[in-house]
């Protein structure tokens, strides 16, 4: 597996203990949708919460959330769709982004609650 995608799945398992500490639920991870993927499906309370992760080993290529572009947004939106859709889910739905910067031993977590919004067509 290469370097890059190692660091990815690193990431989101440090984020997804991270949002399991503060008291969500993960329900899924990595899910599919034809070519559009999901990191993170996750639970708080009522809300469904669907998460990007990004990761990175250093701030030097800059913020890790800049990554996640329009395009990358409805990527998620569509894939986020197709996933009520499947799963048949009656819940208020938000998409938030987990940063992970660093290495296992020494990283930084943020947390960022209602990243971006559906855009209406």
């Amino acid at each position: 597996m290469a370097e890059h995608n190692l660091l990815g799945n690193k990431g989101e398992m440090l984020a997804a203990r991270y949002l399991m500490e503060q008291g969500f639920a993960i329900r899924e991870y990595n899910w599919r949708s034809g070519h559009k993927e999901i990191d993170l499906v996750a639970q708080e309370r009522d809300v469904l919460v669907f998460v990007e992760v990004k990761t990175r080993s250093s701030e030097a290529f800059g913020d890790a959330r800049d990554a996640v572009t329009p395009l990358k947004q409805r990527r998620l939106v569509l894939a986020a769709e197709a996933y009520v859709k499947a799963k048949k889910i009656d819940l208020e739905t938000r998409f938030d982004i987990v940063t992970v910067v660093g290495s296992d031993d020494s990283h930084k977590i943020e947390h960022i609650r209602d990243a971006f919004y559906p855009q209406l067509l």
